[in-house]
């Protein structure tokens, strides 16, 4: 149990005076409780089992210990970070690129499922020091001789508990037995139920414990609670929520992959901006709903709990559980979601009688809506449209492809001013910017015709 008076100053740590610069440019003024109480054991190399929830700042508790360990002259793998998905390790990556902006020529490679498997293999010929990947895949590089885990140090198991509930036992223990036993083991999980614990006290050794159980400051976030009837009056109290309320972005959590598809599918009808996140989506529509929730042109994101992992968007000012979560810890990992970075959030749970009783002993304080909340409520107004559009560009990495590259095509040449530009995420071989919705059809013209690192490149608006 972490200690109250631990120092939070980063500087208090055993870093150097780059990195705690670095820390505080990335707008890290002082450490959260999880890194408090972790960071000086992870430093230290010795093992580290964590619980902590989601907004915790894990990743940069142990993305911290992943630099400590990497020497970049030493050209091989030298840290291997496991996570439940494709979202969440690009986002661990991500994070662990902007820590090392001190460390000159630090390579951080992914490997996930869902994408060909040759250009990994091609990628990992060049030489990674850092690889985040899902066990799945991970293993099926280890299996093919492609990535040699020889000089690995330091092994993350990021969110271990979902893993264990995706069924990726058997490929966590194939990839631990293939690493040096002498290595550092951090293992970090939401919740700890026996199957987890047993994997923690099965990778690691004379771990330190920590438990931080205050991560969701509830004072920042509303639990309220609707009595529904059924089905249909679910999607209608939903549809009135949203109207009512008009969220920055909604997520929504669906019990199915398929009641996620209905229910997305009835929003878009209805005139809303809705994506969809669940397993049956192939990896392209996943990035693409990920992205349109990062870059706020979408309202309302409606998922199933496994595909959400990994979702990490400040801006969900509003979780509507449509159905109910299986247990009070993926209820309180779903309510998480909103409430982020200090600012207020609303959860909303659509519950029947038999959904009532199910949730009864979860202790969750619920505020009680009556009936009538929604009397008001316009059904057949138009609902709001989002501030911004997704553009997509068929150009990314490997077309040396950079941020700057598409701000200066759509300020300098094409006339946009700097803050009609949000967001830009460049990936492989596509790249996604956000631009202010009436700007959106210039935009899109100037992509199209313009040039972008002397070239022309395909350019189509997302819906």
């Amino acid at each position: 149990m972490s200690s109250p008076d631990v120092s939070t100053d980063f500087a208090s740590l055993d870093l150097n005076d780059d990195v705690v610069r670095n820390l505080h440019d990335l707008g890290y003024a002082q450490m959260t409780p999880i890194q408090a109480s972790a960071l000086p054991s992870v430093l230290a190399g010795d093992d580290v089992i964590a619980q902590a929830k989601t907004g915790s700042g894990k990743t940069v508790a142990f993305g911290l210990g992943v630099l400590r360990e990497v020497e970049v002259r030493r050209f091989s793998v030298q840290a291997l970070v496991l996570c439940p998905t494709r979202e969440l390790a690009e986002q661990v990556a991500h994070e662990v690129r902007r820590l090392a902006r001190t460390t000159a020529n630090l390579k951080v490679l992914t490997l996930c499922g869902g994408v060909p498997i040759r250009p990994q293999k091609h990628s990992l010929q060049h030489g990674a020091h850092v690889v985040v990947g899902t066990p799945g895949r991970v293993l099926d590089h280890l299996r093919k001789q492609s990535l040699d885990v020889d000089d690995v140090r330091l092994l993350v198991l990021d969110e271990a508990d979902r893993m264990l509930d995706m069924g990726f036992a058997d490929a966590i223990d194939e990839v631990v037995q293939q690493l040096p036993q002498r290595r550092q083991t951090l293992l970090f999980s939401a919740t700890f139920p026996e199957q987890t614990d047993a994997l923690a006290e099965a990778v690691t050794r004379d771990a330190l414990r920590v438990v931080v159980d205050d991560v969701h400051d509830d004072g920042h976030i509303r639990q309220q609670m609707l009595a529904v009837r059924d089905g249909d009056d679910r999607e209608r109290r939903l549809k009135q929520a949203l109207l009512a309320w008009s969220p920055t972005l909604a997520l929504v959590f669906c019990a199915t992959k398929r009641s996620c598809q209905s229910v997305a599918d009835a929003l878009v009808d209805e005139g809303f901006s809705a994506g969809v996140l669940h397993g049956d989506l192939d990896q392209k529509q996943r990035d693409q709903a990920m992205v349109q929730a990062h870059h706020g042109s979408i309202q309302v994101l409606v998922a199933t709990d496994v595909a959400a992992r990994g979702l990490d968007v400040d801006d969900v000012d509003l979780v509507v559980n449509l159905h109910p979560a299986r247990d009070a810890d993926t209820h309180v990992h779903r309510v998480g979601r909103t409430g982020r970075a200090q600012r207020r959030g609303r959860a909303l749970s659509l519950l029947t009688a038999r959904d009532q009783a199910q949730v009864a002993d979860w202790q969750v304080a619920f505020e009680t809506l009556g009936a009538d909340v929604f009397d008001d409520v316009d059904l057949m107004q138009p609902p709001p449209r989002p501030s911004y559009v997704s553009l997509e560009i068929a150009a990314g990495k490997k077309q040396k492809l950079r941020p700057g590259d598409i701000l200066g095509a759509l300020t300098q040449d094409g006339g946009l001013a700097a803050d009609d530009v949000g967001r830009i995420h460049i990936r492989a071989q596509v790249s996604y910017v956000a631009v202010r919705r009436d700007v959106a059809r210039q935009a899109l013209q100037q992509l199209q015709h313009g040039r972008l690192k002397g070239r022309r490149f395909r350019a189509r608006r997302l819906r």
